[in-house]
């Protein structure tokens, strides 16, 4: 998850009031290289690589580590962004939207959204090695069961069911004591975790003065805010602590960078990672009725404008997440033909549902305003923020070790605001979430300044709308026309309502007696169905959670773009691996499902080439 900033806000904000801290934005210490990070194609351009990946995000990382586990195998990975070693506003955890509008952000900004009112919104995504994962707010969800069953179902493959990813889960994650090193008995379930896998995740490493509260109004009201001791065990219904990809022994971020391609693997003589190099199609290698596309053309940003060419053996993996897989493919002709034409893009590949699909979950950071002045508005003073960041430089720990939510809520919504056909996986699965903050999560121009903020955002986590990702020119570099359709549909303009007085239900706990004096901003006078939908239209964005633009279907079907070993439909030696492969949008932050999808993806890669 990222947090939210209104569109209509940007212009209006100071580079300082969108950076968050002050302090910290520009802070970063010598780059220092691995010895497989290149900045130069001239350092790979003599090596034949059996595997070219096309990003390395979340997912490309992940993969380009278990592939060059076999020496045989000779692996690179192309990052349009630079390397993430040294950058200061990657690696603390409290300074995540710090990279923000940077060199790290591919800045993008959606076309303008009938949910919103006709508002645009922004929607950061990484522009640096780790991808997203390296600029993400830290969260870590697995969804649920149901989502995981569902997509095995949706492909015709058990494999991609949840009991099929539980070890895959396991073979991810490695869970680590908090940065605090408090006992965190009943705040996590030791038997849902991995122990041994490459990515950190752990429980809330520094307290906040919120959090008693949150567990106690969730005791005293009860009901589907029950307390549940470890929301990542399929069933997250209820309250439950949040845990984050923070490695809490350093208080630093674990993405896939810093984690599957660690020193130690960066060493290993078969696997290259080529940064500051922005591919902008696939070229066709062989046509007929199979054709195939291992030739990746690219350029090097800052360096020339001159396209290079690079040829993998055997083959090609998109993992350039859902926005960069789909414009890639598009580039390269493998699309809706007509509409490619029409753009000036010769048709290869007839696969209408490229681009499609594309679906996100819609989110409210909503104020409440705190009789309190320890809130993350102390915090994000910049002399405190400097010292603060003394105290993490010192020993790894202090407030910066945090994400801007303690704690977590899943539910869903009843009675009449329940769609039809209902878009959750199922009775286990929500439809909506709540995070839990200490303070404002981005700025609100409502909001005075000064004032103290307690905030419960809100998420559709299981929406109905879904958009687009389309080109309108023939210049691979030009950005994508980016649709998510947000809250377009009235059955989820309905759960975002009933989601909101869900929120108010909350904070009317009696324990915040005294604590919340109420709504802030413009969410102060949002009571009828007509004002709730005015502060939507003002006020929500997204949590910046794009999937679905090649999704998987049976294979052999007619619709979708991916078979269930995700290999592009009618194509040779290209497949996909990232957040754009699902069919439905899981339910909860979805860096945790691009992992394991990864995890397995590896494996299904390998298993074509044991002979």
């Amino acid at each position: 998850m990222r947090a939210l900033v209104p569109e209509r806000l940007v212009a209006a904000m100071k580079p300082s009031q969108i950076l968050l801290s002050l302090v910290s934005g520009l802070l970063t210490v010598p780059l220092t290289y691995g010895a497989a990070i290149h900045e130069d194609a001239a350092d790979v351009q003599h090596i034949k690589f059996d595997f070219i990946i096309v990003g390395g995000g979340t997912a490309g990382n992940v993969v380009a580590n278990r592939l060059s586990e076999n020496p045989k195998f000779k692996v690179l990975v192309i990052e349009a962004g630079p390397s993430h070693e040294g950058v200061l506003s990657s690696e603390v955890p409290w300074f995540a939207a710090n990279n923000w509008f940077s060199t790290y952000d591919w800045n993008y900004t959606t076309t303008p959204q009938v949910g919103l009112g006709g508002r645009p919104a922004i929607l950061p995504r990484g522009h640096i090695l780790g991808g997203s994962s390296s600029i993400n707010f830290l969260m870590y969800t697995r969804s649920t069961r149901e989502d995981y069953d569902r997509l095995a179902k949706r492909t015709g493959d058990d494999g991609w069911s949840w009991n099929s990813l539980v070890p895959y889960f396991k073979k991810n994650e490695k869970f680590v004591r908090p940065a605090d090193n408090h006992n965190t008995k009943g705040q996590a379930d030791p038997k849902v975790h991995g122990f041994d896998g490459l990515m950190s995740v752990s429980v809330q490493n520094f307290p906040t003065s919120i959090d008693n509260m949150v567990v106690n109004a969730s005791r005293q009201l009860g009901g589907d805010f029950k307390f549940v001791q470890d929301y990542n065990d399929g069933k997250p219904l209820g309250l439950g602590w949040l845990q984050t990809t923070v490695d809490g022994p350093t208080g630093r971020r674990s993405s896939s960078a810093t984690s599957y391609l660690a020193s130690k693997f960066l060493k290993r003589p078969n696997l290259h990672v080529l940064v500051n190099a922005q591919v902008s199609r696939l070229i066709q290698t062989r046509s007929g009725k199979t054709p195939s596309f291992l030739t990746v053309e690219f350029r090097q940003i800052s360096r020339s404008p001159k396209l290079i060419r690079l040829t993998a053996q055997r083959e090609v993996i998109l993992s350039a997440g859902a926005l960069g897989t789909p414009h890639i493919l598009l580039n390269s002709g493998i699309g809706d033909a007509k509409a490619l034409r029409a753009v000036g893009i010769k048709s290869t590949v007839h696969l209408p549902d490229v681009g499609a699909n594309l679906c996100d979950h819609s989110a409210i950071a909503n104020p409440f305003v705190a009789l309190t002045n320890d809130t993350f508005e102390e915090t994000r003073k910049p002399e405190v923020t400097a010292r603060l960041l003394d105290q993490w430089k010192a020993n790894g720990t202090g407030p910066l070790v945090n994400t801007v939510a303690s704690l977590i809520s899943f539910h869903r919504v009843t009675g009449d605001d329940v769609p039809h056909p209902d878009p959750a996986a199922g009775p286990n699965t929500p439809h909506f979430e709540h995070l839990f903050a200490n303070g404002l999560i981005v700025p609100n121009a409502f909001v005075p300044p000064g004032q103290h903020i307690f905030s419960v955002a809100t998420a559709l986590v299981s929406p109905s709308s879904r958009g687009t990702l389309t080109v309108n020119s023939s210049d691979p570099f030009a950005p994508p026309l980016i649709d998510p359709a947000l809250l377009k549909e009235e059955s989820d303009r309905r759960m975002m309502r009933a989601a909101l007085r869900h929120a108010f239900k909350f904070v009317a706990a009696r324990v915040f007696d005294g604590y919340v004096l109420g709504p802030a901003g413009d969410l102060a006078n949002a009571t009828t169905d007509a004002q709730l939908d005015a502060y939507m239209d003002a006020e929500a964005g997204t949590f910046f959670h794009p999937t679905g633009t090649a999704a998987m279907s049976p294979k052999g079907a007619k619709h979708g773009v991916l078979d269930p070993d995700l290999r592009v439909k009618g194509i040779a030696g290209l497949r996909v691996v990232d957040a754009s492969i699902f069919p439905d949008i899981p339910s909860g932050h979805t860096q945790a499902a691009v992992y394991v999808i990864a995890e397995r993806a590896a494996d299904v890669i390998k298993s074509a080439y044991r002979k």
